[in-house]
């Protein structure tokens, strides 16, 4: 097996005849890589090799590209693939395909070469590494083929560059166990589901119930001390670290555990599972830090059933609204009376009898998929948050008049419609013109709209979101003003109702920096972002120093879909800088 001490000695031709296969057909990717030596770690090799394509010109892309063979093409079936594409395309067993398989495949072939002008490119062994089957190799082609140009060359890279890790672990025989337990865990808690086919899980449902066994069930075989469910349905694990437990302080972790509907499988949960397997490590080890661990999967975070959200994290900050127990859902339960049908105690008293003493707590440190494209697009598989937006939220209503669309001159119109319109661009160009604010209009609605009649009202959302809440305040002063302005000029009248106002959670400064040392440590470069969309981490803000560690999703950062995904060395590579953010802890402790 190859070692990295090869590779860092070897002369300039060497490296680059070491690291054959590793890119088809592609060695000029090698040679330029061989500068960026010594490589601290394999995934510094990685990043290394993937920074050489990401820099190079479309021309060297795209040549990168059409060096990979179709899937089930002429060159596989006239046996003339490179060794590592033959294995590949073998172990996807798309070298026994069926008859209607393999027509399939190559009628896809050739609508993907006609829209495109080059081969489909998929990482066959999948983020699991095992494969994905001819089925989802076919679904993935059919979505692909409907993207953009653009979208769809930057997606092919990101294929070409899984391939070339998982040829890498190969010829390093490495395998990312720790990764593959994290995948294996998010897959068979997604069986557990309120919808047949996708994943679903909200608050105080038997599938949600459900999820927290098996949570609490994985957290006793990894060795935590305590292990329970509190008052709103937290799952709590505790590992005790030396020393007297009564007085020793415990450093706060977690994620939720609940889903939007058809949701991913990473989402939040990425961040329960990862703790969970740095404590199996040390249990396995006979290890205990100088502190404890508490790992906490937060039963609900998406507001998806009731009309709040952050339930689990409010209850551990003494948030936990009192008239949120009165809220109903869609089909008219009771919050108060779910909690109890799920066995839960559904009482104030039992609730604020869970908040925490922050003396008794070192800080909060939360790791979670981007839910974002900006790492997958840097090739870069950890980054370092900075700060939660801040935002706001309102739903609204313009109201003009509803007159015919062919009489009505179009001086003497009050469109409803056009109005919001205007909103929306002058909210695009507002929040495009400041760093790291963004605003977007999510629903619109014509009620009883039709083709021939001017739109006397339209409704729509408004979500304004910036890394500090000067610069959200700023941004809801203006978009605010505008939509008077708009409806001044337009002779139209408006409604804007708040429907939610949160502050930015900028991360505690000592924190993110133990974050970034152990990224370094692992050899990766430092990538630092913010974080727009809301997590737990904002509301333990409230209460402790919390500090984020961002993980690349797949399939161009989507998330809140089915399609969400992490690989198992990336998965991998999270656990492992936890671990070390432990140990840098320990050690200053």
């Amino acid at each position: 097996m190859m070692k990295l001490d090869d590779l860092n000695d070897a002369a300039a031709a060497d490296f680059v005849a070491l690291l054959d296969g590793t890119y088809e057909h592609s060695p000029w990717i090698a040679e330029r890589a061989a500068a960026a030596r010594p490589f601290k770690s394999l995934a510094a090799l990685k990043v290394a090799l993937a920074r050489v394509v990401r820099e190079a010109g479309i021309d060297e892309q795209l040549g990168l590209i059409r060096a990979h063979p179709e899937l089930a093409g002429k060159a596989a079936v006239a046996g003339e693939l490179t060794a590592e594409s033959t294995n590949e395309q073998q172990k996807a067993g798309l070298t026994a395909c069926t008859p209607e398989e393999f027509a399939k495949l190559q009628k896809l072939n050739a609508d993907y070469n006609a829209r495109f002008g080059w081969p489909f490119i998929l990482a066959v062994r999948g983020p699991r590494g095992t494969g994905f089957t001819r089925a989802e190799i076919i679904a993935t082609f059919e979505r692909r083929l409907r993207a953009h140009p653009d979208v769809e060359r930057a997606e092919c890279l990101r294929q070409i560059h899984r391939i070339a890790e998982i040829r890498l672990n190969d010829k390093f025989g490495v395998r990312p166990e720790l990764g593959e337990q994290l995948w294996d865990w998010a897959a068979a808690l997604a069986a557990h589901s309120e919808t047949e086919g996708f994943l679903t899980c909200t608050y105080a449902t038997p599938t949600h119930t459900a999820v927290a066994e098996q949570l609490m069930a994985w957290m006793r075989d990894c060795g935590f001390d305590e292990v329970r469910r509190d008052a709103v349905g937290n799952v709590v694990g505790v590992y005790n670290g030396t020393g007297d437990i009564s007085t020793q302080q415990r450093l706060l972790t977690g994620s939720h555990y609940d889903t939007v509907r058809r949701a991913g499988r990473f989402d939040g949960r990425l961040g329960i599972f990862v703790p969970m397997l740095v404590v199996r490590e040390l249990h396995r080890a006979g290890r205990r830090l100088p502190f404890g661990l508490e790992v906490v999967g937060f039963s609900e975070e998406e507001g998806q059933r009731f009309p709040a959200d952050f339930l689990g994290s409010s209850a551990l900050v003494g948030a936990f609204q009192p008239a949120w127990l009165e809220g109903a859902d869609a089909a008219g339960i009771m919050l108060r009376d779910a909690m109890q049908a799920a066995g839960l105690p559904g009482t104030m008293e039992s609730i604020q009898s869970i908040k925490r003493d922050p003396s008794r707590y070192l800080g909060f440190v939360e790791v979670h998929i981007e839910q974002g494209p900006v790492l997958d697009s840097l090739d870069l598989p950890l980054g370092i948050v900075t700060s939660i937006n801040g935002s706001r939220r309102y739903t609204g209503e313009i109201v003009g008049l509803a007159s015919h669309a062919g009489t009505t001159p179009m001086g003497q119109r009050r469109d409803a419609a056009a109005g919001v319109a205007e909103l929306i661009l002058f909210t695009e160009q507002r929040a495009a013109a400041v760093p790291d604010v963004v605003g977007t209009v999510g629903m619109l609605e014509v009620p009883s709209g039709s083709i021939n009649v001017i739109p006397g009202r339209c409704r729509f959302s408004l979500d304004l979101r910036a890394t500090t809440d000067e610069a959200r305040d700023a941004l809801d002063a203006d978009v605010r003003a505008k939509l008077e302005e708009i409806c001044q000029r337009r002779g139209l009248s408006f409604t804007l109702q708040p429907t939610l106002a949160a502050n930015a959670a900028p991360s505690d400064p000592a924190w993110q920096a133990r974050w970034e040392a152990a990224v370094t440590e692992l050899g990766l470069p430092l990538h630092r972002l913010p974080s727009g969309a809301g997590h737990d981490a904002m509301k333990l803000h409230e209460l402790l120093p919390q500090a984020m560690l961002f993980v690349r999703g797949g399939n161009g950062g989507i998330s809140h879909n089915p399609l969400e995904s992490v690989t198992v060395d990336d998965a991998e590579l999270a656990v492992k800088t936890f671990c070390l953010l432990c140990q840098n802890t320990a050690d200053l402790s």
